[in-house]
Parts: C-alpha cells; structure tokens; sequence
C-alpha cells in the first residue's frame, strides 16, 4: 500500500447509482476505529523505501525530515477540516463533501479542477509505485529466469484490467488488510535483520553518516517522507465518520504521535542494518529465505488485489466527467435501457482498461521505486498536502487569523512551493 489514500469508497461511479452518504450526517466511527481508519489511509508499502532515505540522506537529517513532514501534514489536515466548518457556519446549504468540493468552495471551477487533477495524478502516482514495488520484488525472487522487471509488470495487467471491471470494490478489502499485515511483517524483518547484526558486531555505529555531505539528498530524502504521509486527500472522510467530531484533533494526534515514531524508529534500524548497501525497497536486502520470499509474495499479492482501490479514485473522477459529458449523457442516462446501455458500460470498462494499460505503460519506464516515490512526494503530494491547505486557509479564514498563523500559512505555502520545484529538479536530475 502506497499511502491508501484511494480507500475511500466501495462502488464504482457509474455502473452503480447509489447515492453516497452526506458527510453532514453524524458519523458512527468510535476513537479506536479512527485512528485504525487514520493508518490504514496513511501507512503503506512507502515505508519499505525509508531505509533508503535515510541512507540518502544520513540518519539524522533522515529523522528531522519525517518528523518535520509529520508535523506539517497534521497541522494542514487539521486547517483542512477547519476550511470544511467555516464554509458550513457561513452557508446553511454548503455541501463539502470532497477536498474537490473544498476547493470549488474557495477558488471555483479552478479550484475543483485543479484538485482534482492532483488527486489523479496523485492516485496514478501511487498505483504506479503498487507495479513497481511488485515487478522489482519478482524480479528479484525470479531472478535468473529470464524474466525482466518490465515483463513482470506487463503479466500483472491482464489481472489488473478484470479486477478494475468489478462493480463493488469491497470484496477486495481482506486483501488490503493482507497487504498491511505483510507489511508489518516485513518491517519485523528488518528489525529482526539489524539486531542480529548490532549483536553480531557486523556494523559500527560510527560508519552510518548522520547528515549526507551531498545536500541534495535532503530533498530527495524529504520528498520519500511526504510520500509516506500520502492519503491527505482522506481528511475530510476521515472527520466525517466519527461519532465525536470534536475529539478528531486529539485522535488525530494520537495517530500521527504513533505514525512518526514508528517511520522514524524503522528508517533508522534500516539504515542501521545495510548501511550503503540498503535497496530502495529494503525487502530487496533481506537474506534469501523461504520466509522472505513468503513475505514478498504476501506484500505483491495482497499489493496486485488492492490495485483497483488505488484506481477507483481516478475512475471516479474521470467517469464522472465522461458522466457530464453532453456527447455521453443520452448514452448514459437513466431513462435508457437494454443495447444503449450495454454500450455505455461498455464505453467505461474501456476507459478503465486504457487506464490499467498506460499505468502500467509507465511503470515499464520507471527506474526505480525509490526515485518514483520522491518524485510523486516532491511533486503532486507536496501540493496536496502544504500548498492548498495553506491557499484555502488563507483566503477563507485569513481576515479572523492572527499574525502568527497567517505567517505560517504563508511560511507552509512558499515551502512547498519551492519544495515542489526544487525536490522535482533535483530527483530527476538524479535519474
């Protein structure tokens, strides 16, 4: 799981009608159930890239870095949802259900479709990382097979493409719940890994850098930690459905507290135990054993299976447009029935194949999943995360803030921005 940001309904858009619930009604999640909902939205197979930012960037700076993204993320999911309650004070009908909606709210039709674009390319960017953490964890349990990386990835799309077909989504979830399951697993591995060598004296702590001497590593590194904290786009759903609302700051500290200790605890002893040796994907360092490869095929089947969770985002909002569409409103409406609509289904399943095929088009060409994580987190996730939150604070709450707060904001806004550019030129300039 890449950041599940994409859990967020099970059933499709336009092959089912049913109405989704409004966020105005009262929840029904208790504390404990949110907070499980909270890591489940936020932690995933990004995590096993950790390790590596932490060699890219020293142990140290690795540490800062994850705290200081955690912090941040926290303070603007809370300014989101702050957003979410000033709009529904000032108008009786507000209905903001969506960051999508949050941003029609403030910037209008360009807000909407901005968001919405990032969002895409944000779910595109994690169903990305799904292939290729599964084709390199093949690829090297295959090894020697005369299979490639990319071979594997193209034998996953026919599966891909008849899972995307599925009308409801939820019969998928055990599955997600296996993937987080394996990943806890494999971080028990690892752990396990560098005990042994601490005990074994296989290491001195004094080889492992605590800042890289090459600062262009920070970046790189910081663009992996905002990666691991994806699921941003889950905040307001997230405050929806508890039955407390007003306990959701305090929730949501409890999970975050939790998050950071554990990314940075499992980033350290990584580090700590392959030294310059760790692999973007610290699986690809454990001992060949049938228990890794137990590990690696659980994390690559429970990852092929939550696949179109990760895609049902994008298929709701490129459907919903296709939906819209003047050209495809007779073919698709509700008074129409029998060839008509078969051709309308049709024309979905179609557009859900063209997507599982140009992801995986992409996948193909990424180098690596460590830099493709960076690169996502650099870019659409850093805008997501820090940019947005920090514009749409600004411009609905910005004459009540105090002086304080508004620097903030602003010291968030320019910060990502300049994150964004600098961490994009700086990861694909390391390709």
């Amino acid at each position: 799981m890449v950041g599940d940001g994409g859990r967020k309904g099970s059933s499709s858009p336009l092959l089912e009608s049913s109405s989704s619930s409004s966020s105005s009604a009262a929840g029904s999640a208790s504390s404990i159930q949110t907070i499980g909902n909270i890591i489940v939205s936020i932690v995933g197979t990004g995590v096993l890239g950790l390790p590596f930012a932490f060699k890219v960037a020293g142990w140290l700076a690795g540490a800062v870095g994850v705290v200081v993204t955690g912090v941040a993320t926290y303070y603007c999911m809370l300014i989101l949802v702050q957003c979410r309650d000033k709009l529904a004070s000032q108008e009786e009908s507000a209905d903001v259900k969506t960051y999508g909606d949050l941003g029609s709210k403030c910037m209008g039709k360009a807000g909407r479709y901005l968001t919405e674009f990032l969002i895409t390319i944000s779910q595109c960017g994690g169903a990305v990382a799904y292939l290729v953490f599964i084709g390199q964890n093949l690829s090297s349990i295959f090894e020697g097979h005369g299979l490639t990386f990319a071979s594997f990835i193209f034998l996953l799309v026919p599966l891909q493409i008849a899972l995307s077909w599925i009308n409801t989504l939820s019969a998928l979830a055990p599955f997600s719940i296996f993937a987080d399951v394996c990943n806890v697993v494999a971080m028990g591995f690892v752990v396990k890994e560098d005990i042994q060598q601490a005990l074994g004296g296989q290491f001195s702590f004094g080889d492992r850098k605590a800042i890289s001497p090459d600062i262009r590593g920070l970046p790189f590194a910081g663009g992996m930690a905002v990666f691991c904290f994806e699921g941003f786009g889950m905040t307001l759903a997230l405050e929806a459905s508890m039955k407390e609302r007003r306990t959701f700051r305090k929730v949501l500290a409890q999970a975050f507290s939790g998050i950071i200790l554990v990314y940075v605890m499992f980033g350290f002893f990584g580090y700590m135990a392959y030294g310059d040796e760790t692999a973007d994907i610290v699986t690809l360092n454990l001992p060949r054993a049938w228990t890794t490869v137990a590990v690696q095929i659980g994390l690559c089947l429970g990852l092929a299976f939550t696949f179109p969770i990760m895609l049902h985002p994008i298929n709701e909002i490129l459907e919903d447009k296709v939906k819209s569409a003047e050209c495809f409103q007779k073919l698709l409406g509700n008074e129409l029935s029998g060839s008509e609509r078969k051709m309308g289904k049709c024309v979905v399943y179609c557009l859900r194949s063209a997507v599982v095929l140009g992801l995986g088009a992409l996948a193909s060409r990424v180098p690596g999943f460590g830099v493709f994580a960076s690169l996502v987190g650099s870019t659409v996730c850093a805008l997501l995360s820090f940019v947005l939150p920090a514009s749409f604070h600004l411009l609905l709450l910005g004459p009540s803030l105090r002086l304080w707060q508004k620097a903030l904001d602003v010291c968030i806004l320019i910060c990502g921005l300049l994150f964004a550019v600098y961490g994009t030129y700086n990861t694909v300039a390391g390709v």
